[in-house]
């Protein structure tokens, strides 16, 4: 079985490499600077204990491969660019293929399903980091990451379970979920502090902005009649599992969005992220403006190539504030 990485920055790349060390058979999907410095020189894998160089294949698209049926496709890309990916992978790869969606967000298992047959999600809990070509960052060791699965949007059948042991030979921990989908959604509502600290800065997670946006999206979703893992759930899940130490001296940077800003990437997920509770919210009858405007923001400040943290947390509640009707 084949794993081909659609996408191989912090986690793509993180997952193929430690697939690779172990002897499984990968092939890595990457563009611009860091496919060229993939090609040519391997991936990085830094880790807290260990800096590896790894040779894994890499081509520039999936026109460069040749899919067998029994191939895993896991797209690892940002969900903002997930459809363009599909398309792309539609024209050369046969339905049967499993694709496994190891992205944040909910919205890129249904477009996966609007092309191939077999359409896994995958819940990822994984510190990790890519701001340099041809380098990856996993901070978590020995444990390199909690990698649950399961079919979209339920149920698990036996490539689930092969996908599982071979992450779990991996370094990392798998588990084949019948319930991946309520997996998935309980993720979304941690992945709000993205647009919140990629607005805002690393030192307001946890914040009150943060706070208000969970109590707005697990408002919506109990609205929409939506079941969520909640953050017990989460973090009996992660148990001592997880730890998230840092690299050759430096702390790990903030999340996926964060990184986004400070790659100067001009787009970001949050459309999928804080978007989502403002769609499902939309969808409910239920306002959202806390989610509204950070997506708002993150989106502006993403096209406008600002750095991570460009605005305070008291201006953003402060804005707020003044769009809250009188009383």
């Amino acid at each position: 079985m084949r794993y081909v990485i659609y996408g191989a920055g912090a986690i793509g790349g993180v997952i193929g490499a430690r697939l690779f060390q172990h002897d499984h058979d990968v092939v890595y999907i990457a563009r611009g600077d860091h496919f060229r410095a993939l090609q040519r020189d391997g991936v990085r894998l830094e880790t807290p204990d260990e800096v590896l160089t790894l040779r894994v294949p890499t081509v520039d698209s999936p026109q460069r491969l040749s899919f067998a049926p029994d191939d895993v496709v896991l797209l690892a890309m940002k969900s903002q660019d997930t459809r363009d990916a599909l398309l792309e992978l539609a024209g050369v790869a046969p339905r049967s293929v499993s694709v496994v969606c190891a992205q944040n967000g909910v919205e890129n298992e249904r477009t996966a399903l609007r092309y191939f047959e077999s359409v896994y999600a995958m819940c990822v809990m994984m510190p990790g980091s890519h701001l340099a070509p041809g380098v990856v960052q996993a901070n978590s060791s020995p444990i390199t990451g909690l990698l649950d699965l399961g079919r979209w949007p339920g149920g698990v059948d036996e490539r689930a379970r092969d996908i599982a042991a071979a992450l779990n030979s991996s370094t990392f921990e798998s588990v084949a979920r019948e319930d991946i989908a309520r997996w998935k959604w309980g993720k979304l509502m941690v992945n709000l502090v993205n647009a919140v600290e990629a607005v805002c800065g690393l030192d307001t997670r946890g914040g009150e902005l943060y706070r208000l946006a969970c109590e707005e999206g697990q408002a919506v979703l109990t609205v929409a009649g939506i079941d969520f893992a909640s953050e017990e759930e989460a973090a009996a899940r992660r148990g001592n599992l997880l730890s998230d130490r840092p690299i050759a001296g430096t702390e790990r940077s903030g999340g996926s969005s964060w990184q986004s800003l400070a790659r100067g990437t001009g787009s970001i997920e949050t459309d999928y992220l804080s978007g989502e509770i403002v769609l499902q919210g939309r969808l409910a009858g239920v306002a959202t403006p806390v989610n509204e405007l950070l997506q708002r923001l993150a989106d502006q400040m993403a096209r406008e190539h600002r750095s991570p943290g460009f605005m305070g947390e008291d201006d953003v509640l402060a804005i707020l504030g003044a769009n809250r009707p009188a009383e």
